[in-house]
This record gives C-alpha cells, sequence and structure tokens, in this order.
C-alpha cells in the first residue's frame, strides 16, 4: 500500500502551495482600491522547505538541528515598483501578470498529477 499512499509525492503538496499562491492574488486583485492595503505574495521555495522538512528523516535528533527554527508560512510583502497616494501596494497589472502565471504551473502540476493517475489505473488494470 505504500506505493499508493506516496503515488504522488510532492506533487500533491505543490498542488495545495499553487492553489493558495492563486487565492492570495486574487485577494489582492480584489483589494486593488482599498486603500493602505498591502499586497501579500506567497513565497513557494519557503512552502517547499516546509514540506522537505516532512519527508526528511535523521538518524539522530541533532542532525537536523538547524531545521527546527518556526515554521514558515510563506507569506511575504509585495514591495511595489510604484508608489501610491493612499498607501495601496496593489499593482494591477503585476497582479494579473503574477496570476497568469499561477495560473499555468497550476495547470502544469494539476496534468502531471493527472497522467500519473492515469499510469496508475494503466497499471491496476494490467494494461
Amino acid at each position: 500500500m505504500d506505493l499508493l499512499t506516496n503515488a504522488f509525492g510532492i506533487h500533491e503538496r505543490a498542488l495545495a502551495v499553487r492553489s493558495q499562491r492563486m487565492e492570495v492574488l486574487a485577494r489582492n486583485i480584489a483589494n486593488a482600491d482599498t486603500p493602505n492595503y498591502k499586497a501579500e505574495e506567497l513565497d513557494f521555495k519557503a512552502m517547499l522547505k516546509e514540506t522537505q522538512r516532512e519527508y526528511i528523516s535523521a538518524t539522530h535528533e541533532k542532525h537536523y538541528a538547524a531545521l527546527e527554527e518556526q515554521p514558515d508560512n510563506g507569506m511575504r510583502y509585495r514591495v511595489p515598483f510604484n508608489s501610491s497616494f493612499d498607501g495601496n501596494t496593489v499593482e494591477i497589472n503585476v497582479e494579473q501578470a503574477n496570476f497568469g502565471k499561477a495560473a499555468a504551473d497550476y495547470q502544469t502540476t494539476l496534468s502531471f498529477l493527472e497522467n500519473r493517475i492515469s499510469g496508475i489505473r494503466k497499471a491496476l488494470r494490467g494494461e
């Protein structure tokens, strides 16, 4: 059964993180006209490090002592290219471009998982 529990590996978590990033970007776009709203970003690399901690095992408790720091939720505030008078840091063109890239990344990860599922189905059917 270990094959089925780890069939998707880190890609299952990557899909969840990509979905969360799209939510953050959508929230930024929705608040483009809100005074003093600070645009947020989800740092995918920080989230990936947190996920890697789950998969790393040590033979001694002090081997990964540096990894015992506080968990990083990956949320960052974005520094705007141009400042606004109302204190809002959302730049709609930047947010839309990032959302488009995030949607493409999400679709790529989803396609990879669909191919993996298709392969597992073929193996179970004996094809």
